[in-house]
Order: C-alpha cells, then sequence, then structure tokens
C-alpha cells in the first residue's frame, strides 16, 4: 500500500538520486529547464481541464482579461469594457497592436469564435452562454454581449484561471469542434509553440514571441504585463522523482514544479536550491464517480463509502505526515475563503466506521459489478490517491478493477461514457487548484447537468437550482447562505468526495528569480 511504500523509500532517496541518469547541463542562460508534473499530453487547453494543458495554454494564448494576486479581474488583451442598458449590453474592445503568432492581426470575430469554443466546454462558460441573446463582433475590434439578464460574472468568467481557460485563437482554429482537438498552436500570448522540436513524452520547447507587446501596469498573476526574459523555456519530462531532483541539484534543470514530498528535506538541503509554495490555495483531492453506469449510478453506493473515508490516509500518501504539507476536515469549497462552510462536515469528520460502510455497500443493492478504477502510473500524486482509493473500496466489498495506465490514456479513457466492459470506466482521482472551488460558479465538479456536465456526469436538479440562485444572489453573506446549502446537498448527491488539501511546494535553482505566485508561468521569470 501506499503508505508502507512511501515509509520504505523514505529512508533511501539518496541512494536513487545517486544512481539516477544525468541530462545535459544546460548549456544557455537564456533557456530555463523546467520539469512540469506530467507529460504534455493534450494540447488543446479548451479540449481537457488538465493543469499542464493550462499551464501550456498560458504560455501559446492569451485571454480577454486576467486575475491578479488579490483574485480581482484585470482587462488584459481588451483596453476596457462599457456596460449598459442596465447590465444587460457589455461592450470589450480590444487593446491596439494586437497579432496572431502567424503575422495576422487580433480580430474580434476571432474572439467571439474562440468564446463560443471555451463556452462549450467550461461550466462557468455554459451559464454565460445560456444568458446571452446576442454574441457579436460589430466590428473589427469591438465584442457584444446582449444578454437576458445582467450577468456581473460576465468579465470574471472571461478571466479566471481556472480550467480551462477562456484563451483567444485565431476563428479558422476556434471555429473547430469544441470536443475534438485543435492540434496547430497558434496563438498571441508571450511564447511560441516550437512544434518541430516537440518529444512526445520527454520535451516540450516554447520560444519567446518577439513580437508581443505586453499592456501596461504592473504584473501580477494572470493579470498585468507579461514580460519574457527567457528566450527558450523547455519542458523536460521527468516522471521519476528522483531524476528529477537529481537532475534539479546538478544544475542540469531548473525548476521542478511538482517535488515528491518525500524528497523535499533532500532538496531543502542544497544551498542552491529554493524551495516556496506558490499558491496558498493548494490543491483540492478529489474522487469522482461515474453517474452514468453501474456500479456508482447508484447513489447509495456512492454515499456508502463516506463513513469508512479519512481524509488523512489521502493525504499522507501524497505528501507524508508533515503537518504543514496537507489540511484535512476539506468540504466543498476552498478553505480559507468566503464560501467555505461546516454544512454536512460530519458525514466526513465524525467518527471513522468500516463495518457501517460495509452496512451500507451490501444495503444499497450493489451487485457485485467491477469498478474500473485508473491509476496514472506516470503520475505520482493521482497514483497515490488512486492506491489508496482502490484499497478504500475493497475493504468496504466493491470489486475493484485496479487500471494502471500514463496520464495521458487515462485523459483519452476519462471522455468515455460508455460501459466498463466497452473501455469505460468507475472512478478516478484528481486534484483540483483551490482557484478552482473558490465558488459555485466556478467549482465545474460540482455542476450537476447531467451529459453536459464534466467528466463522471453527474445529474442533480436541486444542486442546479441553488447554483442558480447562487449566481444571482446579492451581496457574500446571502451567496455563503445558498453555498451552504449547496455543501448539504453535495453530501447527499455525491457529485464527488473531496480528499483533503494539499500544499504543494515548488523547487528551483536559487539563481532563477521572480518566479510568479499560482501556478507555473513563465513570464517575469529572470536568471541572475
Amino acid at each position: 500500500m501506499p503508505v508502507s511504500r512511501r515509509l520504505m523509500i523514505a529512508g533511501a532517496p539518496l541512494l536513487s538520486v545517486l544512481a539516477a541518469p544525468r541530462l545535459a547541463r544546460a548549456r544557455d542562460g537564456a533557456t530555463l529547464r523546467f520539469v512540469p508534473q506530467s507529460d504534455l499530453a493534450i494540447l488543446d487547453p479548451v479540449l481537457t481541464a488538465a493543469y499542464v494543458t493550462r499551464n501550456h495554454g498560458m504560455m501559446v494564448f492569451d485571454t480577454l482579461y486576467g486575475m491578479d494576486a488579490t483574485f480581482r479581474i484585470q482587462p488584459q488583451m481588451v483596453a476596457g469594457h462599457v456596460v449598459e442598458e442596465d447590465g444587460r449590453l457589455w461592450t470589450l474592445t480590444l487593446r491596439d497592436g494586437l497579432r496572431w503568432h502567424d503575422g495576422t492581426p487580433v480580430l474580434a470575430r476571432d474572439c467571439v469564435a474562440s468564446i463560443r469554443r471555451w463556452g462549450a466546454r467550461d461550466a462557468l462558460g455554459q451559464t454565460l452562454l445560456a444568458m446571452t441573446d446576442e454574441l457579436s463582433a460589430p466590428d473589427d475590434r469591438r465584442i457584444r454581449f446582449r444578454l437576458k439578464r445582467p450577468f456581473p460574472l460576465l468579465a470574471y468568467a472571461l478571466g479566471k484561471p481556472g480550467s480551462p481557460v477562456c484563451v483567444m485563437m485565431p476563428e479558422r482554429l476556434a471555429a473547430a469542434d469544441p470536443f475534438q482537438a485543435v492540434t496547430e498552436m497558434v496563438g498571441s500570448g508571450p511564447f511560441r509553440f516550437n512544434a518541430a522540436e516537440r518529444l512526445a513524452g520527454a520535451r516540450v520547447v516554447y520560444d519567446r514571441n518577439t513580437d508581443y507587446v505586453p499592456r501596461d501596469g504592473t504584473p501580477s498573476f494572470t493579470a498585468g504585463p507579461k514580460r519574457v526574459h527567457m528566450d527558450r523555456v523547455e519542458w523536460q519530462v521527468l516522471p521519476d522523482p528522483s531524476t528529477a531532483a537529481a537532475a534539479l541539484r546538478a544544475g542540469e534543470v531548473d525548476w521542478w514544479e511538482a517535488p515528491s514530498a518525500d524528497l523535499l528535506p533532500l532538496l531543502a538541503r542544497s544551498p542552491d536550491i529554493r524551495i516556496t509554495l506558490p499558491d496558498s490555495t493548494g490543491f483540492i483531492g478529489t474522487m469522482r464517480m461515474n453517474h452514468l453506469q453501474p456500479p456508482f449510478d447508484n447513489p447509495a453506493l456512492r454515499r456508502a463509502v463516506l463513513p469508512a473515508l479519512r481524509q488523512a490516509d489521502f493525504m499522507t500518501a501524497v505528501a507524508g505526515t508533515a503537518p504543514e504539507g496537507w489540511r484535512d476536515g476539506i468540504g466543498f469549497f476552498c478553505p480559507g475563503t468566503p464560501m467555505a462552510n461546516e454544512a454536512g462536515m460530519d458525514a466526513l469528520t465524525s467518527p471513522r466506521d468500516l463495518e457501517k460502510a460495509r452496512r451500507a455497500v451490501a444495503e444499497s443493492g450493489y451487485a457485485g459489478q467491477p469498478a474500473a478504477l485508473l491509476a496514472p502510473t506516470d503520475f505520482p500524486n493521482l497514483k497515490a490517491l488512486a492506491d489508496i482509493g482502490a484499497d478504500l473500496l475493497s475493504r468496504i466489498g466493491v470489486n475493484v478493477d485496479y487500471q494502471a495506465l500514463d496520464w495521458g490514456s487515462a485523459l483519452q479513457r476519462l471522455a468515455k461514457t460508455e460501459p466498463v466492459e466497452q473501455g469505460g470506466w468507475s472512478v478516478f482521482h484528481t486534484f483540483w487548484s483551490g482557484l478552482d472551488q473558490l465558488n459555485p460558479a466556478v467549482n465545474a465538479s460540482l455542476r450537476a447537468n447531467g451529459r453536459a456536465a464534466s467528466r463522471g456526469w453527474p445529474d442533480s436538479p436541486a444542486l442546479e437550482a441553488m447554483r442558480d440562485r447562487w449566481l444571482v444572489a446579492e451581496g457574500e453573506p446571502a451567496q455563503a447562505a445558498i453555498a451552504a446549502g449547496i455543501q448539504e446537498q453535495a453530501f447527499r448527491d455525491l457529485p464527488y468526495i473531496p480528499l483533503g488539501q494539499l500544499l504543494q511546494r515548488t523547487a528551483y535553482r536559487r539563481d532563477i528569480t521572480d518566479v510568479p505566485v499560482g501556478f507555473a508561468a513563465f513570464w517575469g521569470v529572470r536568471r541572475v
């Protein structure tokens, strides 16, 4: 099991590091070598919510709005907007000088097509488009929303950094089916995707976009000027943590996005390495079940898991026992933010009872159908969650079919709605950024609109009705009251199960400075 395996390897990281293969040392000070959390299996940032694809997308593409470090939305590609007709008419104006990587100008009709494509996939985007009577481009620089009723979250929807991000792309690409991948990476962002040097499973390369014109102001998270100081960024895909640690210690790579918790003490002993917590909202672990297919289309079986589930087991498997590495007692909204609440939390915080869970499984009518559990072997954090989840489900009487596969294959499998025997799936575990669980508007995993929802496809009219009320509620107290009701209902319907909050550290060489807060972004980064 993961906990015992963690104890077994914790005493031997140095030996593993010394034995790890070496990469070529970086020869060019203007090149940044970065180890991402996983391989970039999918390039299209609209097609998937995977954060590695989001990070790639934010390098190549730009957004109409950005979010600053205080979680406020600011203009990015737009110079500004005007709201008229009591909030029902928004006119956004693009700033001057925007060009695609192929040299053609960014036009409003490109942005309209991009918004429509993103809106077909994103939970908040779906809501925005449903409230829109007209989305048009009256000329080359203006984007017009004519709304059915006021929607104050419009700029927030277009600028939120959670996945999938509303990135802008040329109309010829954005006109593609939102459920089919766009593979030509032509954006207007601060980096150009170097397709010729991509080596699937090993390397992704980006070159500085010398034609990019940053906006004025002060950089802050995804808002403000995106000034690039590196001519080239190379992503080196190193699934083995010991290899990544050895490369960072030797100076063969500059930055490791998500170091294994087991290796943090080793890295901390190096005077050349800095370890920081880039995002205080952390990552929320989740167990997501397939609501379309047996066995977890049965809500009683989903609820049967709760009495035996210990968030601490999942977090310890990922981050060890260090108290600064994780938190438990986590509900459906990011802790420490306005919508976090205690409603229904006894489902996770009351004394754990394995026998009660076993009885609940037996009483649910479960007939022993295999539950295909996906375990990404090249993504250590997700593999650890999957191992604990598989053990938990097995101990309460679920027939677990453990499917070991790489992360890219897991993403492709998760798109399948077919039964298990036809290549479908039953349960998977993942992490969502705390930014993606701030409130009901951005928490896509809480959407419960059936086949229009994200993978897992929960269906709960009650949750959807409360979300609609939250979107138009006036003032934080009214929103917080509705959020408490949403959490209580979520513990009944279980669109997913929260597994705890991971406070993921990042590590980089000390000659690298100005690493942005939040997720891995590469504008502003310098070498000294």
